[in-house]
Order: structure tokens, then C-alpha cells, then sequence
């Protein structure tokens, strides 16, 4: 695993934890600019998907523990903030529920936090990694995806387009990821248990809920954690931070409270 930072040091923290089988730098590199004005920024890369590394994905609790040995060491166990990008949101309410570290604000991008086991669990897998792994080691969609999704109308082709984007469809740069860490990483997320009702003093916890993923997701985020801020969002999977990065970053600044009074007057109007 390892730990890319951008930003002047000093500044609050904000971890960013990509989504399933993302590379860092392609799931964030259009917001850690944006990002740096107001904070220190730390990606997290995970075992088994830098190409700087030869690991393999072991499991999601060997990672968070991973990512709270670097937070002790580099912070004194204390960050202002750690944004999961869907999958990412697991590891937010994993180290929320074990304790280890603190953060002041978690906040999930979209994550469904799907739960899964026995025999449905490895066949989800099994197809998973099997798509991905072809997906990656060609760099680009079989055949009869990418029909399906020339047929899809322009709006949602632009969104379709950044969310292949991030995933590293268009170039092979992600052929060196094993199918293990693929498997490795879809089947742990899926059987890893996360508590009802997490709740830590001193810990907000923020669900961007993309409202066309439907209502299911909610119902999941206030059963995972006790009161949670629910930012409603009428768009799908990540959107806002793939093709609205501006408005992703504002939203992450609101969280943290770092709205400026033109915002905060802003938000007051639409509310009214």
C-alpha cells in the first residue's frame, strides 16, 4: 500500500479512498487540485493496485489496519476528514466502527455498503473479477458492452464515459492488477460485516446519496450508522464527483464546514 500527499502540510487532512479496483490517480485526479486550497491531501493506493508495487489485495480489515498505522504515524491518529469513493465508503465505516483512529467528518461517495455471502458472494465474484480482469488487461469494453452503451442516449453517455474513464477504460495502464487482487478485494468488501447504528463522538458522518441508485441505498446508510447527514444528489453512481468536480469539491467543503458566507447565504436562499 501506498500513500500519495499533495498540499501544504499543516493544512486539515482529508484521505481519499478509491473505489473498487480503482487506481488512485484516475478516481481523484480531477478534485486534488481543487482540493489542495483548503487541504492536506492524502490518496490512499491499495495493495494490489499501484503499478509501482508487486502486492496483491489481501482483505478490507489487513487494509484498514494498514491505513490506521499511516494516520497514527503521520497525524498523531487525528484527520479532519476521509472521503470513501463508493467502495471507499466500506473502509470509512470500518475505521469508524473499530476505533482506532479519528476523523471528524466520514463521508461516503455513492457506496452501495452491499453486503453478501456463501455461494451468491462467489458467484458475484467469480463474474466480477472475470469482466474486470478482461476489461483491464485489454483496456477496453467487450464487444457487446460497448454496443450497449452506443445505444445509451448523450447525457448518460457522458456520464458512462468518465465513470469507464475512471476505471482505466481507453488504455491497458491497468493490465498489471492480478485477478487475485480483483478477487480478492470484490469478495472481502462483499463479506466484511459493517455494524448497525455506528456512532463516535466527535465523528459526522456525510452519505452523498445518489438519488437514482435508488432508495435502498438510503435505508442502508441510516441502518450502518446513527444519524447520518444525508446529501441527496438527483444523479447516479459518483456522478457529482466525476463529471461535477467543482460542485463535489464545495459539497466536501460544506461537510467540513468550510462553507464561506456567499455559500452559506447561497444554501440559505435555496432552502427557502
Amino acid at each position: 500500500m501506498k500513500f500519495y500527499t499533495f498540499g501544504e502540510k499543516g493544512k486539515p487532512v482529508i484521505m481519499l479512498l478509491p473505489g473498487t479496483c480503482c487506481h488512485w490517480k484516475r478516481n481523484f485526479d480531477g478534485v486534488i487540485g481543487l482540493l489542495e486550497r483548503d487541504f492536506e491531501v492524502v490518496c490512499v493506493s491499495y495493495d494490489g493496485f499501484d503499478e509501482t508495487e508487486n502486492s496483491v489485495f489481501p482483505d478490507m480489515m489487513t487494509e484498514a489496519g494498514k491505513i490506521e498505522d499511516y494516520i497514527q504515524k503521520h497525524f498523531d491518529g487525528h484527520i479532519c476528514a476521509a472521503y470513501g469513493c463508493s467502495m471507499g465508503g466500506s473502509f470509512v465505516g470500518l475505521l469508524a466502527q473499530r476505533g482506532k483512529i479519528h476523523m471528524e467528518h466520514g463521508i461516503l461517495g455513492s457506496s452501495d455498503l452491499d453486503q453478501g455471502s456463501g455461494i451468491s458472494a462467489k458467484l458475484q465474484t467469480w463474474l466480477i473479477s472475470k469482466a474486470l480482469y478482461g476489461i483491464f488487461q485489454k483496456g477496453k469494453l467487450p464487444g457487446w458492452m460497448q454496443k450497449r452503451l452506443e445505444k445509451k442516449a448523450l447525457t448518460e453517455r457522458a456520464y458512462m464515459d468518465q465513470m469507464l474513464k475512471m476505471f482505466g477504460v481507453g488504455n491497458s495502464d491497468m493490465a498489471f492488477v492480478r485477478k487475485e487482487s480483483i478477487r480478492n478485494q470484490f469478495y472481502s468488501d462483499l463479506v466484511t460485516p459493517l455494524e448497525n447504528e455506528i456512532s463516535v463522538e466527535g465523528t459526522a458522518i456525510h452519505c452523498f446519496y445518489a438519488v437514482k441508485m435508488g432508495e435502498q441505498y438510503e435505508k442502508r446508510y441510516r441502518q450502518h450508522f446513527k444519524n447520518p447527514d444525508i446529501r441527496r444528489h438527483e444523479m447516479q453512481h459518483e456522478e457529482l464527483l466525476v463529471c461535477h468536480p467543482e460542485e463535489w469539491v464545495r459539497e466536501v467543503r460544506r461537510c467540513c464546514g468550510m462553507e464561506s458566507d456567499q455559500e452559506k447565504e447561497s444554501q440559505n436562499n435555496e432552502i427557502r
